[in-house]
């Protein structure tokens, strides 16, 4: 394609969506409305991901034994145990370890082993981590049955609500930006189009003096590129401010809930949302012009 016509295109392109006024401006701020909700949806998923690694990550087995459970025994079942295709990782808690752990949070060890008759009532334990955490409750069963466990707990009920309520966040996320993309392409394909009808005596006349299927297509899938890029950087502007906030106001009021502030991460969501801008308005042009002009 000559340098030429490339710069013939982009003139076109740009005087029909001058020539829009309003409408490009709506579609403009439609795909830009659009696009922030399809972006903060995303970042929603990406967070919730990122939330259930992490509370995943830190969802433990434990394992308790019974109190007259000899050393060597509880090493041979942590060993056993560590075996297991489930398990990522399996600590061996003693009764020591288990008295001066409770010591910090209540007392002296010694006011402690008094209350109790001097002798420590606690048993050995494992901390155990499932490789996957729908394995969890599988995992405690199948650990449950051994020779010499007294008790097991996880927090079933918690554990279950959670990645419950995780995938219903993922399903909804994913569906609201499936209904914002369409919504996005129509608006575009209706400007285009009402450009298309405008100009239809231009067309006609290119075509009967020979213009191409693609001469006759590029200026209005340029234009629907535009106005798609155009809505992309106000979408990805606003919504790069409003998240910077909500990271700050969220570390302020539950700074112990992990959230996203990875600029890198961030940068890449905010990219693929601009490339996206593109592709919505390529796809609402492309679909105006095939359909309308029959060309």
């Amino acid at each position: 394609m000559k340098l030429r016509t490339v710069s013939y295109f982009l003139r076109q392109a740009a005087k029909s969506t001058r020539r829009n006024g309003w409408m490009s401006l709506a579609s403009v701020a439609t795909v830009a409305i659009a696009l922030f909700v399809l972006g903060a949806f995303l970042l929603v998923i990406m967070n919730a991901n990122y939330i259930a690694q992490e509370l995943e990550a830190s969802i433990e087995i434990a394992v308790y034994l019974q109190v007259d459970t000899p050393r060597e025994k509880s090493i041979s079942l942590k060993d056993e145990i560590a075996r297991l295709p489930q398990v990522a990782e399996v600590v061996l808690v003693t009764k020591e370890e288990a008295l001066d752990q409770l010591s910090k949070r209540w007392g002296d060890n010694k006011d402690l082993l008094a209350a109790v008759g001097g002798v420590n009532p606690l048993p050995d334990y494992f901390r155990v981590k499932a490789v996957d955490p729908n394995q969890v409750q599988e995992l405690a069963n199948l650990m449950a049955g051994m020779d010499l466990v007294e008790k097991v707990d996880f927090g079933a009920g918690a554990v279950t609500r959670l990645l419950s309520l995780l995938t219903w966040v993922r399903m909804v996320g994913l569906v609201t930006m499936a209904l914002v993309s369409l919504a996005a392409i129509f608006l575009i394909a209706i400007t285009v189009r009402l450009t298309v009808f405008a100009r239809r005596r231009e067309i006609a006349i290119a075509k009967w003096v020979g213009a191409s299927d693609w001469f006759v297509r590029w200026p209005f899938f340029l234009e629907g590129v535009f106005l798609g890029l155009a809505g992309a950087l106000v979408s990805i502007l606003a919504l790069y401010g409003t998240y910077t906030l909500l990271v700050d106001s969220v570390a302020n009021i539950v700074p112990f809930l992990p959230i996203i502030t990875d600029i890198q991460s961030v940068g890449r969501m905010l990219f693929l949302l601009l490339a996206a801008g593109v592709c919505v308005g390529a796809v609402g042009s492309a679909v105006s012009v095939h359909r309308f002009l029959r060309v």
